[in-house]
């Protein structure tokens, strides 16, 4: 089951996520869950536990990954359908050109160590940058992204801003963004996945030209998942 960082983490996610909650309630705890989470000596100890096997790496290992939109994607906690808590790892210099999306569930964040620099846009059919409009979901088998285009589309920028180390935020899953690493040094998130009844597909929207029909995901194996781990703990104590 875990050593004493992971059941405690676990128990905090369930008694903050669980029950029967609303959107607006579920982004609140989020968001508060994820700031007490995120302490970077509370996740210190966390990561180094899992770093040292406890839990369960291979499942973990599964479903972590380099993202394709530029990031290391660690899962730290699997709460099944109802929370799932992952360290996120920013590279400089990548993800400033990522696509517009949104999410299957409602997430939160919250900014470990560097800054992220994040974009909020609607759906404005009269202006705004023009782009085109792909629905994505997880293939069965191999849940690798599928993209299927569906038109084109104009999005409008409503907000922009730049998140450093101690602060967060949470969206609803239908909030259209995009975010990437606003510094020249890695940027370390911890980021919340929640709520069970999670959306079939995501919209994807990119004004850089046509998606191919399918982005393979290739999971980590246990031995990089935990050194993963490690780099991000050493990363974290030098913070």
């Amino acid at each position: 089951m875990g050593g004493r960082q992971i059941l405690t983490a676990r128990r905090l996610l369930a008694e903050a996520l669980d029950g029967e909650l609303t959107e607006h309630e579920t982004v609140a705890a989020a968001r508060s869950v994820i700031a007490e989470l995120g302490a970077p000596e509370r996740l210190l100890e966390l990561v180094a536990e899992l770093a040292s096997g406890e839990g369960d790496p291979e499942g973990c290992a599964r479903l972590s990954y380099r993202h394709v939109l530029g990031f290391d994607k660690l899962l730290l906690i699997d709460g099944g359908p109802r929370h799932m808590l992952r360290a996120h790892l920013w590279h400089p210099g990548t993800g400033a050109d990522e696509d517009i999306h949104n999410h299957r569930s409602p997430l939160a964040s919250y900014v470990v160590r560097g800054r992220l620099a994040m974009e909020l846009y609607e759906a404005d059919g009269a202006g705004g940058i023009t782009a085109d409009r792909y629905e994505e979901t997880l293939a069965e088998r191999s849940a690798d992204w599928m993209l299927e285009r569906t038109g084109p589309a104009r999005l409008r920028l409503t907000q922009a801003a730049r998140y450093t180390a101690g602060s967060s935020y949470a969206l609803p899953a239908h909030t259209l963004h995009r975010a990437w690493c606003d510094t020249d040094a890695p940027t370390v998130t911890l980021f919340l996945e929640t709520g069970t009844g999670r959306r079939r597909h995501t919209d994807v929207f990119t004004a850089a030209g046509p998606h191919p029909g399918a982005v393979v995901k290739q999971p980590m194996d246990v031995p990089g998942y935990l050194t993963a781990l490690g780099a991000l703990a050493e990363l974290l104590r030098s913070s």
